[in-house]
């Protein structure tokens, strides 16, 4: 992948300054719409399987783990494959992806077959990563060096935003809308295919960049040793595994979260579906309006410290308030329920402090940044896999969800050490002083 491409354009609007590249703007948006539609079932989903199809708790967490797997997967191609072909075709194969099987997946769980929903879903689990993470590697091609915080904390607002802050809200409208229960879920999720569709049509239609359908990955290379460059990379590089690792951790909590806390919000503690999924808005509409504050504060005050202090130990601290505030406080209660939202919304907040790992990864290795992107993006869809992973497997050996708590907070623990070997060129005087021109936008 090239760094960003200097021109002889001196132009530079208000968007270059704030940190969303202007060429890419339509893009930003397009990726919120697609993720408020791929959000939309987030946090009703598992307890949705589960009623459907009266299937155990734990079958449902292996289903979304197998998905979460796919995600994984889908990830690491999002990365490799917008070096070999381009993000715009990749985005393209990510939302014929999610259309399909999102139908089919709906199909089966009329049909009420087990082993068709979760192949379904699991194939659906390559879409949005194709389409969101092929964006992100757009970024950081057109975004300046000195701006790559930002840049990437403005794509997690939008992320963010669709997955699950707005998904949640859309949710909430739709299924009393269409009767509650899971009729009006079902509803929902027709209704997301319809967002998912528009986010790509504006990111689609929208952007006119050079990068476009060009190849990013060096002209020598073959196409296997594009795939496998990230791979090769995380093999020969201590840095890149660290820095990958510690991605992975970065939001496997909130993944295991929305599988464990919708029954405990709203049956356990007794406040209801409605006020979860209202707890869920706020808490990760907390987290949108800080996320490009936190690429501020990263490019300035150093990525590696804001990631370690802020993004590490404060989402660690602010993931036990989450837990143990709602426990805390009278069941059922309102003002309980609010002081609990509060709760959440200091791990929301907290959770932005990982946005600078978008702009560390390249820079940790600068000669291979398409390979690095690649790895970073594997991490960034993986946490859904180790979140729902760490679920099965606590609840698997009987530790309860107070287990699967505590087993993030020792990741993040593990993270914490991580991110201390992690120095990159950014902490020097030169690399922080070189802007590069935003690239000229053509029509």
């Amino acid at each position: 992948m090239s760094a960003a491409v200097s021109t002889t354009t001196s132009r530079e609007t208000f968007l270059d300054r704030i940190g969303i590249p202007h060429s890419l703007r339509w893009g930003f948006l397009g990726v919120l719409v697609f993720m408020t539609g791929n959000g939309t079932e987030s946090n009703f989903i598992s307890p949705h399987i589960e009623a459907v199809l009266g299937s155990p708790e734990a079958t449902v967490a292996t289903i979304i783990t197998g998905y979460s797997l796919a995600v994984l997967i889908g990830s690491y191609l999002s990365g490799a494959l917008a070096d070999l072909w381009g993000p715009r075709r990749v985005m393209t194969l990510g939302v014929v992806v999610w259309v399909v099987f999102e139908v089919l997946f709906l199909l089966s769980l009329q049909l009420g077959s087990l082993p068709l929903v979760a192949a379904t879903y699991f194939l659906r689990g390559f879409g949005y990563p194709l389409f969101a993470f092929a964006f992100l590697v757009w970024i950081n091609v057109v975004t300046p060096y000195s701006r790559n915080g930002v840049a990437v904390g403005w794509f997690y607002v939008m992320f963010t935003g669709g997955l699950p802050t707005l998904g949640s809200l859309f949710a909430l409208g739709m299924i009393p809308a269409f009767g509650g229960g899971t009729g009006g879920e079902t509803a929902a999720m027709v209704g997301s295919t319809a967002l998912v569709v528009a986010g790509f049509l504006i990111a689609r239609f929208g952007v006119h960049e050079p990068h476009a359908t060009q190849r990013l990955a060096p002209a020598g290379e073959t196409t296997g040793q594009v795939l496998t460059a990230g791979l090769r990379l995380t093999a020969t590089n201590p840095k890149i595994l660290m820095g990958f690792l510690v991605r992975l951790i970065n939001t496997a909590p909130q993944y295991g979260m929305f599988i464990i806390l919708p029954t405990v919000i709203a049956v356990d503690l007794g406040w209801g579906q409605s006020r979860w999924l209202t707890m869920t808005v706020f808490v990760y509409a907390t987290n949108i309006l800080v996320n490009a504050v936190f690429g501020a504060v990263g490019d300035r005050w150093g990525w590696r410290r804001t990631v370690q202090w802020f993004g590490v130990f404060g989402s660690a601290v602010g993931l036990l308030l989450w837990w143990y505030v709602p426990h805390a406080v009278p069941a059922g209660s309102t003002w309980g329920f609010w002081v609990s939202v509060a709760a959440g919304c200091v791990f929301g907040c907290l959770l932005a402090g990982f946005v600078p790992m978008g702009a560390i990864m390249p820079a940790l290795a600068p000669d291979h940044k398409g390979a690095a992107m690649a790895m970073y993006t594997t991490a960034a869809g993986g946490a859904a896999f180790l979140g729902s992973g760490v679920v099965a497997l606590m609840l698997g050996i009987g530790a309860g969800n107070v287990g699967v708590v505590w087993a993030f907070v020792a990741l993040y623990a593990a993270a914490f050490v991580m991110v201390s070997f992690l120095n990159v060129p950014q902490d020097a005087p030169t690399p922080r002083a070189a802007v590069a021109t935003p690239v000229k936008e053509t029509s």
